[in-house]
């Protein structure tokens, strides 16, 4: 099956297949959460970017390789429903962003802050700080030696703009988190994946910047 990023809840999950690590996006919840899992390909170590919900379905993804780390992207509840019953099966360890880590309802092994590494058997993900959605929300930066980078991006940024904010500050604070730590830093062909729809280029999205800024919040 070609990756398209395109899922449903209750539906496939997609596999996309790159030199070191495997990619699998699946959608759970009510509110069609995307949840990630990468597997290293050289030692088949895993990662879980947000336990969002149905830990079965998580559970039934994640398979006979274990997994040894879950990382959530923010505070958000719809994010870590599935967080606790997902550790208590595998005994993996928790990861946030060190300003939501306090406001997660269960607890966190360990706080990471922007540029600070995450590993996944042999491959890296740095570790991008996107204050405005929530206080502490991370991105999570493959850059892949043999392709394109890979963005997960929670709900910081999605195809069409940026996440929700709370209020017009926090909008400019995110909105200007994203253009010089994301678009400013990556090229075009980044493909970015968030926490819920659709994935997408920064390529296909970087026009838009500034409408994004025109629209306001």
């Amino acid at each position: 099956m070609t990756y398209t990023g395109k899922v449903t809840v209750g539906g496939t999950p997609h596999v996309r297949e790159l030199a070191d690590l495997i990619i699998t996006k699946v959608a759970v919840g009510p509110m069609s959460n995307n949840a990630y899992v990468l597997r290293c390909r050289h030692t088949d170590e895993q990662l879980l970017v947000d336990a969002a919900n149905d830990a079965d379905t998580l559970l039934e993804v994640v398979g006979e390789a274990g997994l040894s780390t879950v990382v959530t992207t923010h505070r958000h509840g719809d994010h870590w429903q599935a967080l606790a019953a997902v550790v208590a099966a595998t005994g993996a360890s928790t990861v946030a962003g060190a300003d939501d880590a306090e406001e997660i309802g269960v607890p966190i092994d360990v706080v990471v802050t922007d540029g600070e590494e995450i590993s996944v058997g042999r491959s890296r993900l740095q570790v991008i700080h996107l204050v405005g959605h929530t206080p502490g929300s991370i991105a999570l930066l493959f850059d892949d030696p043999d392709g394109m980078p890979h963005l997960f991006t929670g709900d910081s940024l999605f195809p069409g703009g940026v996440g929700k904010t709370g209020s017009h500050d926090d909008f400019v604070t995110l909105l200007g988190d994203v253009e010089h730590k994301v678009f400013d830093q990556l090229p075009d062909e980044t493909w970015f994946y968030p926490g819920h729809g659709d994935d997408s280029t920064l390529g296909a999205e970087r026009p838009h910047l500034a409408q994004w800024r025109e629209r306001g919040w």
